[in-house]
């Protein structure tokens, strides 16, 4: 049977709550505490916890420390740690990954290790290998950062009429080489989309940041690229036809985050996150819809999957990059039953991890050979790969000798 690991929330593809073979639940929920200790600059996290209830607890021992993670506050740390983790302050910081500098961890064989018993093999997979795979993560220990107690958020609104297509061509060249405070970021969308993004108040009080509730759960379909060259005015102008037809009329949106920075300045190897240097930017391709039923989600699906064809000739290739943390079942070959070879893994695995996918494969095979940790995208063991492959040509060979004799 499966174990599935269950966090705090925002698992794209459901990988951690569904399943299509008999799994079991280890559901986080109630693995919450927090430890701030504000003269070491440091925090114990449990990993049921959320960004907003990290955000939260840090918020109330200083106003000059933070933690570089994302911007939806319901999003669970397990997982968000687990395949890197960025936000606004990626550029100044790097991910939440980058800043983690130990662990508690039970293993295939039921044993608590921290960094040191684990090794630093381990402990480089599990900062952005993806979750569910090398263990089960009970608490990370972050390092916390400098901030300022003021800080200036603003939004500029702009349509094609105002020069829009020649802003965003133009930002593609200048966002990341911005001085690393500076943080401008682009979400493309159709005029009054009905999208809420992650809906919380920027102007309420700051215990929101405690609820574990979205302030509205819709049907959505997401794809990542990203993007080494600046995509000319035409390419845009391609795009922006796709939010004009029938099918964007509910809420599709493109978010463009720069890189630059700090990302530019840690080592593409230095954790499982390969994609560093060399990125003007990360796209993230989301469609919403609020209807039941399969035609209609198939439809929205559908515009998505052209939307992300189209991109092609504009956005990395050899690999066409994706972001773990932004799982598609679209990529690559996947067996519902559970076994993934390393060649049927590999053509996933390349796109999210790049050269780091074959170190992952090893570590994987050394401290879970068995595979007990597993999903339909989780870092294969070449141990029990191959034999799994053995019995399925013994198999094979068994039942063809017995049709030759027939």
């Amino acid at each position: 049977m499966h174990i599935r690991v269950r966090g705090a929330g925002h698992d794209y593809e459901g990988l951690s709550y569904v399943s299509e073979v008999p799994f079991v639940i280890v559901d986080l929920i109630n693995l919450r505490t927090i430890n701030v200790d504000v003269n070491d600059k440091s925090a114990w996290v449990e990993a049921g916890s959320t960004i907003g209830e990290l955000y939260y607890r840090i918020a109330e021992k200083s106003k000059t420390l933070g933690f570089p993670a994302g911007v939806c506050p319901t999003v669970g740390v397990g997982g968000h740690f687990s395949g890197g983790g960025y936000g606004v302050m990626l550029r100044k910081y790097g991910l939440a990954a980058d800043n983690i500098v130990d662990a508690r961890l039970i293993d295939a064989n039921g044993r608590i290790l921290d960094r040191a018993s684990m090794g630093e093999d381990l402990f480089w997979a599990i900062r952005g290998g993806g979750g569910n795979t090398f263990g089960l993560v009970l608490a990370w220990k972050i390092k916390l950062v400098d901030v300022p107690e003021i800080v200036t958020v603003f939004t500029l609104d702009k349509t094609l009429e105002q020069n829009a297509t020649k802003l965003v061509h133009k930002w593609q060249y200048v966002a990341p080489r911005f001085h690393e405070d500076l943080f401008i970021r682009i979400l493309v969308s159709r005029l009054n989309s009905s999208n809420q993004g992650d809906g919380f108040p920027t102007d309420g009080p700051l215990d929101v940041l405690l609820s574990r509730v979205q302030f509205s759960t819709r049907y959505f379909k997401a794809k990542s690229d990203y993007v080494y060259q600046p995509i000319p005015e035409g390419g845009l102008e391609g795009i922006w036809r796709f939010f004009f037809e029938d099918e964007a009329q509910s809420s599709q949106v493109m978010i463009l985050n720069p890189y630059g920075g700090r990302m530019d300045e840690i080592s593409a190897s230095a954790i499982p996150f390969p994609h560093r240097a060399g990125n003007l930017y990360k796209i993230q391709h989301l469609v919403y819809w609020d209807e039941e039923g399969e035609e209609v989600a198939e439809r929205h699906i559908s515009w998505i999957r052209r939307l992300y064809s189209y991109m092609a000739p504009f956005v990395s290739k050899l690999p066409r990059a994706a972001y773990i943390n932004y799982r598609d079942l679209d990529i690559g070959v996947n067996n519902i039953k559970g076994y993934t070879s390393y060649v049927q893994a590999k053509v996933w695995g390349i796109k999210y991890f790049k050269n780091n996918f074959d170190r992952l494969v090893h570590v994987k095979t050394k401290v879970d050979p068995s595979n007990f940790f597993r999903n339909e995208q989780s870092i294969p063991s070449l141990l029990s790969g191959r034999t799994k492959v053995i019995n399925e040509v013994h198999h094979s060979i068994k039942n063809n000798m017995m049709h030759a004799i027939i």
